[in-house]
């Protein structure tokens, strides 16, 4: 993964790992809200979005992502808040007149052209050369792996094959931004992972800035440059995938990416937090001396000992194979844990469960405190209740 951070104040500097390279704001969404028949959708938002980024909108179904795509796309006009396209104000810009085109989950291919006429749509339409029309859509082909496939009925392409032909379609007339609406959901699983490789490498090949909208977390771990993570209509962090998972700002975020530990805690002093009954030492500073926090502690940070080495002691309640680790539901004081252990331990037995302090993060309490990280009524089945591709306003 290309990982990349903004620096401020400036934002104008972006680090690569081998090099800083000056890039510019591509996209400002500016103090933007928008309801539908009353309810609020998008709550004041702010956001920049830079050249050459790839930056995925996160969050649950509702939370406002696809809203907030599709006001940059020009389909939705903000109540309120101003939308610029390099710098210039574009809230009154129709879809066709901006240099941004999407992708949808449904792909929107004409069923009575075959691949090639679906490419070269757009060129037809501003009257290109046949020339350069065979050129272009030759390239695009080639950058989809879709060579030979230029007679191809689109209804007869396979899911992934008619994805190839949309994202062609979208990127012939050469966008500054390609807006992509979770255009994986449709597929199965093995695909889906094919296609994430296949979407972060022509982002690169082509330089062009994607906008990604998903609320599958892995996804966006795995192909971002920039993570927004979203919920009821507010914007809940912006971060690198690593930044995102590891230093979280509130119980929603620790919650919504990945599995976390999230207790109820008090911090001491710096560098000390008191939790489940012990005091810990920690790498967080900056706390008012005894503020009540919410302590995240994620599963595969957490040791399995023996009992005179625990820190804390409790009885498991369920152990499930995953293939790689065990999942190990532990009650500690009351509290669920979850501990990913390639170590076995059965039901009913005492365990020691030690702590590293950099295994340690700590945040501020926010409207999501005590709303999550108890793993009392957690099961596969409730996790994948919430995973569902309902359309959102």
């Amino acid at each position: 993964m290309n990982e990349k951070k903004i620096i401020e104040p400036k934002g104008e500097t972006i680090a690569t790992g081998e090099e800083n390279v000056q890039v510019r704001k591509i996209v400002q969404l500016k103090n933007v809200a928008k309801s539908f028949d009353g309810e609020i959708i998008l709550d004041h938002i702010n956001l920049d979005v830079y050249e050459k980024e790839f930056i995925t909108l996160l969050g649950p179904s509702g939370c406002g992502k696809t809203t907030t795509l599709r006001i940059i796309a020009g389909f939705v006009t903000p109540d309120t808040g101003d939308v610029l396209f390099e710098d210039a104000r574009i809230n009154d810009l129709p879809p066709h007149k901006r240099h941004v085109n999407t992708v949808f989950q449904k792909y929107a291919l004409f069923p009575h052209l075959n691949v090639y006429e679906n490419i070269a749509f757009a060129l037809r339409l501003k009257k290109v050369s046949e020339e350069e029309i065979y050129e272009r859509v030759e390239e695009m082909l080639a950058m989809v792996n879709l060579r030979g496939f230029e007679k191809k009925d689109v209804n007869l392409l396979s899911g992934g094959q008619q994805q190839r032909v949309a994202i062609a379609r979208a990127l012939i007339n050469r966008p500054k931004v390609l807006l992509l609406d979770e255009p994986l959901g449709a597929l199965d699983l093995k695909l889906r992972k094919d296609m994430q490789n296949e979407l972060k490498n022509i982002q690169r090949k082509t330089g062009i800035t994607f906008v990604y909208v998903t609320h599958d977390q892995e996804e966006a771990l795995s192909m971002s440059d920039t993570v927004v993570v979203m919920a009821d209509g507010k914007i809940q962090q912006i971060g690198t995938p690593t930044d995102i998972y590891n230093e979280p700002q509130n119980a929603f975020v620790a919650d919504f990416i990945g599995e976390s530990n999230i207790i109820d805690g008090v911090m001491l002093d710096d560098y000390k937090v008191k939790f489940s009954g012990h005091e810990f030492v920690c790498l967080d500073k900056g706390f008012d001396k005894n503020e009540s926090v919410d302590v995240v502690v994620r599963p595969e940070d957490v040791d399995v000992v023996p009992l005179d080495k625990g820190m804390l002691i409790g009885v498991v309640t369920s152990v499930t194979f995953k293939g790689v680790h065990y999942e190990i539901i532990v009650s500690i004081k009351d509290f669920k844990w979850m501990i990913q252990s390639t170590d076995y331990v059965s039901v009913g037995q005492e365990i020691g469960v030690y702590v590293e302090p950099d295994a340690i993060h700590i945040m501020k309490k926010s409207e999501y405190s005590n709303m999550f990280g108890d793993y009392s009524s957690f099961s596969d089945e409730l996790e994948h209740l919430s995973d569902t591709n309902e359309e959102e306003e």
